[in-house]
Protein backbone atom coordinates (compact mmCIF):
# COMPACT_ATOMS: atom_id res chain seq x y z
CA UNK A 1 0.00 0.00 0.00
CA UNK A 2 1.36 3.41 -0.93
CA UNK A 3 1.34 6.48 1.28
CA UNK A 4 -1.15 9.28 0.79
CA UNK A 5 -1.34 13.05 0.68
CA UNK A 6 -2.74 12.94 4.22
CA UNK A 7 0.89 13.06 5.43
CA UNK A 8 0.65 16.86 5.22
CA UNK A 9 2.14 17.98 8.57
CA UNK A 10 5.66 17.02 7.47
CA UNK A 11 5.47 18.17 3.85
CA UNK A 12 6.74 21.76 3.88
CA UNK A 13 10.33 20.86 3.00
CA UNK A 14 11.11 21.83 -0.58
CA UNK A 15 12.52 25.10 -1.82
CA UNK A 16 11.01 25.17 -5.30
CA UNK A 17 13.42 22.70 -6.87
CA UNK A 18 12.25 21.23 -10.19
CA UNK A 19 11.52 17.49 -10.03
CA UNK A 20 10.69 15.17 -12.93
CA UNK A 21 8.35 12.28 -12.04
CA UNK A 22 8.62 9.40 -14.55
CA UNK A 23 5.96 6.83 -13.69
CA UNK A 24 3.70 4.84 -16.01
CA UNK A 25 0.87 4.12 -13.54
CA UNK A 26 -1.46 7.18 -13.53
CA UNK A 27 -2.62 6.76 -9.91
CA UNK A 28 0.93 6.46 -8.57
CA UNK A 29 2.12 9.34 -10.74
CA UNK A 30 -0.69 11.55 -9.42
CA UNK A 31 0.05 10.61 -5.80
CA UNK A 32 3.75 11.41 -6.20
CA UNK A 33 3.20 14.64 -8.11
CA UNK A 34 0.56 15.97 -5.70
CA UNK A 35 2.52 15.08 -2.57
CA UNK A 36 5.78 16.53 -3.89
CA UNK A 37 3.99 19.73 -4.93
CA UNK A 38 2.54 20.04 -1.43
CA UNK A 39 6.08 19.59 -0.12
CA UNK A 40 7.23 22.68 -1.99
CA UNK A 41 8.69 21.29 -5.23
CA UNK A 42 7.87 22.16 -8.85
CA UNK A 43 6.83 19.07 -10.78
CA UNK A 44 7.01 17.93 -14.38
CA UNK A 45 5.66 14.50 -15.28
CA UNK A 46 6.36 11.86 -17.92
CA UNK A 47 4.81 8.45 -18.44
CA UNK A 48 7.64 6.85 -20.43
CA UNK A 49 11.39 7.06 -20.79
CA UNK A 50 10.92 8.72 -24.18
CA UNK A 51 8.76 11.46 -22.66
CA UNK A 52 11.31 11.88 -19.87
CA UNK A 53 14.07 12.49 -22.41
CA UNK A 54 12.00 15.30 -23.93
CA UNK A 55 11.47 16.89 -20.49
CA UNK A 56 15.18 16.66 -19.68
CA UNK A 57 15.96 18.54 -22.87
CA UNK A 58 13.54 21.38 -22.08
CA UNK A 59 15.34 22.88 -19.10
CA UNK A 60 17.10 22.21 -15.82
CA UNK A 61 15.74 19.34 -13.74
CA UNK A 62 17.05 19.13 -10.16
CA UNK A 63 16.03 15.52 -9.49
CA UNK A 64 14.34 12.63 -11.33
CA UNK A 65 11.92 10.21 -9.62
CA UNK A 66 11.57 7.19 -11.89
CA UNK A 67 9.82 3.82 -11.80
CA UNK A 68 12.44 1.12 -12.37
CA UNK A 69 9.72 -1.05 -13.99
CA UNK A 70 9.31 1.27 -17.01
CA UNK A 71 9.69 -0.86 -20.15
CA UNK A 72 11.86 1.76 -21.88
CA UNK A 73 13.91 2.79 -18.83
CA UNK A 74 17.23 2.09 -20.57
CA UNK A 75 16.53 4.85 -23.09
CA UNK A 76 17.28 7.36 -20.32
CA UNK A 77 20.86 6.15 -20.32
CA UNK A 78 21.24 5.37 -24.01
CA UNK A 79 19.57 8.39 -25.62
CA UNK A 80 19.82 11.10 -22.97
CA UNK A 81 20.76 14.63 -24.11
CA UNK A 82 24.06 16.17 -23.04
CA UNK A 83 23.21 17.98 -19.80
CA UNK A 84 25.15 20.76 -18.12
CA UNK A 85 23.59 19.59 -14.84
CA UNK A 86 23.33 15.87 -14.05
CA UNK A 87 20.29 15.45 -11.79
CA UNK A 88 20.28 12.77 -9.09
CA UNK A 89 17.82 9.89 -9.52
CA UNK A 90 15.41 8.31 -7.04
CA UNK A 91 14.22 4.90 -8.25
CA UNK A 92 10.99 3.19 -7.25
CA UNK A 93 11.70 -0.53 -7.32
CA UNK A 94 10.49 -3.91 -6.14
CA UNK A 95 14.07 -4.89 -5.25
CA UNK A 96 16.02 -4.14 -2.06
CA UNK A 97 19.42 -3.24 -3.51
CA UNK A 98 20.29 -0.46 -5.90
CA UNK A 99 23.11 -2.32 -7.61
CA UNK A 100 21.10 -5.37 -8.70
CA UNK A 101 18.23 -3.57 -10.32
CA UNK A 102 19.06 -0.66 -12.55
CA UNK A 103 20.90 0.02 -15.77
CA UNK A 104 23.32 2.95 -15.55
CA UNK A 105 21.15 5.95 -16.36
CA UNK A 106 24.08 8.28 -16.94
CA UNK A 107 22.55 10.94 -14.74
CA UNK A 108 23.69 11.90 -11.23
CA UNK A 109 23.95 9.87 -8.05
CA UNK A 110 21.18 7.37 -7.29
CA UNK A 111 19.07 6.13 -4.42
CA UNK A 112 15.96 3.96 -4.24
CA UNK A 113 12.82 3.18 -2.30
CA UNK A 114 11.17 -0.21 -2.47
CA UNK A 115 7.55 -0.68 -3.55
CA UNK A 116 5.09 -0.42 -1.96
CA UNK A 117 6.61 2.78 -0.59
CA UNK A 118 5.64 5.32 2.05
CA UNK A 119 5.54 8.93 0.90
CA UNK A 120 7.44 9.97 4.03
CA UNK A 121 10.37 7.84 2.86
CA UNK A 122 10.19 9.28 -0.67
CA UNK A 123 10.33 12.80 0.77
CA UNK A 124 13.28 11.92 3.00
CA UNK A 125 15.23 10.36 0.12
CA UNK A 126 14.51 13.35 -2.13
CA UNK A 127 15.92 15.66 0.53
CA UNK A 128 19.09 13.59 0.94
CA UNK A 129 19.70 13.46 -2.81
CA UNK A 130 19.14 17.19 -3.27
CA UNK A 131 21.57 17.96 -0.45
CA UNK A 132 24.13 15.69 -2.09
CA UNK A 133 23.72 17.45 -5.45
CA UNK A 134 25.11 20.74 -4.09
CA UNK A 135 28.21 22.36 -5.68
CA UNK A 136 31.48 20.73 -4.73
CA UNK A 137 30.06 17.24 -4.53
CA UNK A 138 32.13 14.59 -6.41
CA UNK A 139 30.95 14.02 -9.99
CA UNK A 140 31.55 11.68 -12.87
CA UNK A 141 32.61 8.21 -11.71
CA UNK A 142 32.97 9.30 -8.08
CA UNK A 143 30.81 8.67 -5.04
CA UNK A 144 31.34 10.76 -1.95
CA UNK A 145 30.21 11.77 1.51
CA UNK A 146 31.85 14.69 3.34
CA UNK A 147 35.63 14.26 2.78
CA UNK A 148 35.33 10.59 1.74
CA UNK A 149 35.51 9.94 -2.02
CA UNK A 150 35.41 6.68 -3.96
CA UNK A 151 36.31 6.99 -7.64
CA UNK A 152 35.29 3.99 -9.76
CA UNK A 153 37.15 5.32 -12.81
CA UNK A 154 40.45 5.09 -10.87
CA UNK A 155 39.38 2.28 -8.49
CA UNK A 156 40.60 4.55 -5.70
CA UNK A 157 39.22 5.74 -2.36
CA UNK A 158 40.35 8.80 -0.38
CA UNK A 159 39.57 10.36 2.98
CA UNK A 160 40.62 13.98 2.68
CA UNK A 161 44.14 14.00 1.24
CA UNK A 162 44.81 10.40 2.34
CA UNK A 163 44.48 7.53 -0.15
CA UNK A 164 42.93 4.42 1.41
CA UNK A 165 44.68 1.09 0.80
CA UNK A 166 41.67 -1.20 0.41
CA UNK A 167 41.31 -4.86 -0.47
CA UNK A 168 38.74 -5.71 -3.18
CA UNK A 169 36.22 -6.79 -0.52
CA UNK A 170 36.75 -3.58 1.48
CA UNK A 171 36.35 -1.50 -1.69
CA UNK A 172 33.05 -3.23 -2.54
CA UNK A 173 31.80 -2.76 1.01
CA UNK A 174 32.69 0.94 1.00
CA UNK A 175 30.97 1.40 -2.35
CA UNK A 176 27.82 -0.34 -1.09
CA UNK A 177 27.76 1.86 2.02
CA UNK A 178 28.23 5.04 -0.03
CA UNK A 179 25.55 4.16 -2.60
CA UNK A 180 23.19 3.49 0.32
CA UNK A 181 24.32 6.41 2.51
CA UNK A 182 22.10 7.00 5.57
CA UNK A 183 20.43 3.60 5.05
CA UNK A 184 21.07 0.71 7.45
CA UNK A 185 22.26 -2.38 5.56
CA UNK A 186 21.82 -5.77 7.19
CA UNK A 187 24.77 -8.13 7.51
CA UNK A 188 23.11 -10.47 5.03
CA UNK A 189 22.68 -7.66 2.47
CA UNK A 190 26.34 -6.71 2.87
CA UNK A 191 27.54 -10.30 2.52
CA UNK A 192 25.53 -10.96 -0.62
CA UNK A 193 26.78 -7.74 -2.21
CA UNK A 194 30.46 -8.19 -1.30
CA UNK A 195 30.87 -11.94 -1.85
CA UNK A 196 27.67 -13.06 -3.58
CA UNK A 197 26.60 -15.08 -0.53
CA UNK A 198 26.22 -14.69 3.22
CA UNK A 199 29.26 -16.00 5.10
CA UNK A 200 28.01 -15.39 8.62
CA UNK A 201 28.02 -12.54 11.11
CA UNK A 202 31.65 -12.99 12.11
CA UNK A 203 32.97 -12.54 8.56
CA UNK A 204 30.94 -9.33 8.13
CA UNK A 205 32.03 -7.95 11.50
CA UNK A 206 35.70 -8.54 10.69
CA UNK A 207 35.36 -6.92 7.27
CA UNK A 208 33.60 -3.84 8.67
CA UNK A 209 36.18 -3.57 11.45
CA UNK A 210 39.06 -3.56 8.94
CA UNK A 211 37.34 -0.93 6.80
CA UNK A 212 36.63 1.27 9.83
CA UNK A 213 40.29 1.26 10.84
CA UNK A 214 41.13 2.68 7.41
CA UNK A 215 38.22 5.08 6.90
CA UNK A 216 37.60 6.42 10.40
CA UNK A 217 41.12 7.36 11.51
CA UNK A 218 39.96 11.00 11.38
CA UNK A 219 36.88 12.62 12.89
CA UNK A 220 34.02 12.58 12.28
CA UNK A 221 33.29 8.86 12.37
CA UNK A 222 31.36 7.93 9.21
CA UNK A 223 30.58 4.20 9.62
CA UNK A 224 28.05 3.36 12.34
CA UNK A 225 26.45 0.23 13.83
CA UNK A 226 22.77 -0.53 14.35
CA UNK A 227 23.18 -3.16 17.06
CA UNK A 228 21.61 -6.48 16.20
CA UNK A 229 20.99 -5.52 12.57
CA UNK A 230 23.77 -3.95 10.51
CA UNK A 231 25.69 -0.84 9.51
CA UNK A 232 25.34 2.48 7.74
CA UNK A 233 27.53 5.30 6.48
CA UNK A 234 26.48 8.87 7.19
CA UNK A 235 25.44 11.01 10.13
CA UNK A 236 25.40 9.32 13.52
CA UNK A 237 21.79 10.50 13.99
CA UNK A 238 20.59 9.48 10.51
CA UNK A 239 17.11 7.92 10.40
CA UNK A 240 18.13 4.77 8.63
Amino acid sequence: MYGSTREKPALARGAGQHLLVVVGEPDVAELLSTTLELAGYRISAAGTGTEALARLGEGRIDLVVVDAALPDLESLGRDRPVLAHRPPVLLLTAYDSLDRLVPELGLGERDYVTKPFRMAEVLARVQVLLRGASPGRPRGGALGYRDLVLDDTLCEARRGARTLDLTPAEYRLLRHLLVNAHRVLSKEQIGRYVWGDFRGDNAIEQLVSRLRRKVDREAPVLIHTRRGFGYWLGRADAEA
